[in-house]
């Protein structure tokens, strides 16, 4: 009796512990929101939006960064997002189980851990200087591509991995090929899951300051892209420039939290949309099923 007793205690001692720690976790992540919800609040009005920044980016708005920020997003997955997806399915559905596919995993856990900066140097090497694109929209996406894609592979290979091998034999056997299963079957059933990488992604790039420093980001550019090879303003980066070394920091301080507040829920209503198309694909998936 003593001996359920004391598992009893254990288990509810682990519970109570697991449940802490998550609340305070929480409470941490509300402090943060919080405080930059506090600070920046007072700030965003449709003319800090909209405007252009002037005096020494004091005053006016944050419209061309955050138009920059959206393109080096939008840029940034339009390459890593198809690659990663690819890579995955090669890795998951073509390589057998053994060295070369391990290698392949590993090297790419190991992309993942590279810090952003060296990143950052690596796309104003190539994209920058070798390839000619210069500071450019299209040398920063592409950066940060680089950057999101072993998120994309990871994320994209557990998904197939969940994939019951039940749907994939059921569709050979019904002479498919393997392409055909693929695309018809192991895809469409993986997708909402895939789609976690993507919103791990977007959450990655769309706050990195370290790439787009060296690839495409302007400390004072009060307009708008024209095209690819332009250099643009960034939220990161002008929320770093404005905080660290402006040339008044002090009168702006108000605008660094401000532009922290819109960076913050640029990437919630992103993550949102694709949590609700995530959603929706995963409905249609279980009402087929049971068709």
């Amino acid at each position: 009796m003593d001996y359920y007793k004391r598992k009893i205690i254990a288990e509810g001692i682990a519970f109570w512990t697991f449940r802490s720690l998550s609340f305070i976790v929480i409470g941490i992540l509300f402090s943060i929101l919080g405080f930059i919800i506090y600070k920046g609040i007072g700030v965003i009005s449709w003319e800090f939006i909209t405007e252009m920044p002037k005096d020494g980016m004091t005053k006016g708005g944050i419209y061309p960064a955050i138009i920059g920020t959206l393109c080096l997003i939008a840029g940034s997955i339009i390459f890593a997002f198809p690659i990663g997806v690819m890579s995955a399915i090669y890795i998951n559905e073509y390589t057998k189980h053994g060295f070369f596919r391990s290698f392949i995993q590993l090297m790419t856990s190991n992309l993942a851990g590279i810090p952003s900066i060296v990143f950052g140097l690596f796309g104003m090497s190539l994209f920058v200087n070798q390839l000619g694109f210069g500071d450019s929209i299209l040398a920063g996406s592409l950066t940060l591509g680089l950057l999101a894609l072993p998120i994309v592979i990871r994320t994209t290979e557990e998904a197939l991995k969940a994939v019951d091998d039940n749907f994939r034999q059921a569709s050979l056997a019904l002479g498919a090929t393997k392409l055909q299963t693929i695309q018809r079957v192991t895809l469409p059933i993986a997708l909402p899951n895939i789609l976690t990488g993507l919103i791990l992604s977007i959450g990655r790039v769309s706050g990195e300051t370290a790439p787009i420093l060296f690839t495409v980001a302007a400390y004072f550019l009060p307009k708008l892209p024209t095209s690819i090879f332009d250099q643009v303003m960034a939220l990161p980066y002008h929320l770093y420039v404005i905080s660290t070394s402006g040339t008044n920091i002090k009168d702006s301080r108000a605008m660094a939290y401000g532009t922290a507040l819109v960076l913050i829920l640029i990437v919630l209503i992103l993550n949102l949309t694709a949590s609700a198309v995530r959603r929706y694909l995963s409905k249609r998936i279980i009402l087929t099923n049971h068709d």
